[in-house]
């Protein structure tokens, strides 16, 4: 059997915006899981301007009692794969774990683009899949327990995006200052 979630959200802030605080979301305080983030692969392609880019994400796991006899290293390498076009201003990022996949694989998809009510707000479409290959009766526990997981990091992930885009609009306020050039970093992942 395999669960399903969908979502819609939207951010008050421009599509350009929203995709360049993605690239700068690790650090967040609600994304203390995360232990670490690294670009594998960047290009951009010179005809379309489109930009693909692949990061290997990590992330501390933390397993209910009744799942620590499946998997002994609860830590999960994430593989994300992302396309930005710039000219029909879409993002569209798909992630899934690399490890414990006969236990529970995650596929999600989120599309970001420019909302279709407010030209200045932002859309975000997110859609996941969890699978589990176990048997003995046990598919379907890891699959409610990965979709309510996953529902509750969903918001996590909003609240840290909210996070980013609060500190991107701080800083542009402070443009031209001493502090905003301190501020400035170059995102890393």
């Amino acid at each position: 059997m395999v669960k399903f979630y969908q979502h819609t959200s939207s951010f008050e802030h421009a599509w350009d915006n929203v995709t360049y605080a993605f690239w700068l979301r690790y650090p967040n305080p609600f994304a203390s899981h995360v232990v670490g983030c690294d670009v594998i692969d960047r290009q951009v392609d010179p005809e379309s301007g489109v930009l693909r880019t692949t990061r290997l994400i990590l992330k501390q796991g933390v397993l209910p009692r009744w799942g620590r006899g499946l998997i002994k290293n609860p830590d999960a390498y994430i593989i994300e794969e992302s396309v930005v076009d710039p000219k029909t201003q879409t993002m569209v990022t798909r992630t899934k774990n690399l490890n414990h996949v006969r236990v529970m694989q995650v596929e999600e998809t989120q599309t970001f683009t420019v909302h279709p009510e407010n030209p200045k707000w932002t859309q975000v479409k997110t859609e996941a899949r969890i699978i589990s290959e176990l048997r003995w009766g046990l598919t379907g526990r890891v699959e409610a327990f990965g979709i309510n997981k996953f529902m509750d990091n969903s918001v996590k992930a909003r609240k840290g995006m909210a996070h980013i885009l609060e500190r991107l609009r701080q800083n542009a306020a402070l443009a031209g200052t001493p502090v905003a050039a301190a501020a400035a970093g170059s995102p890393d992942c």
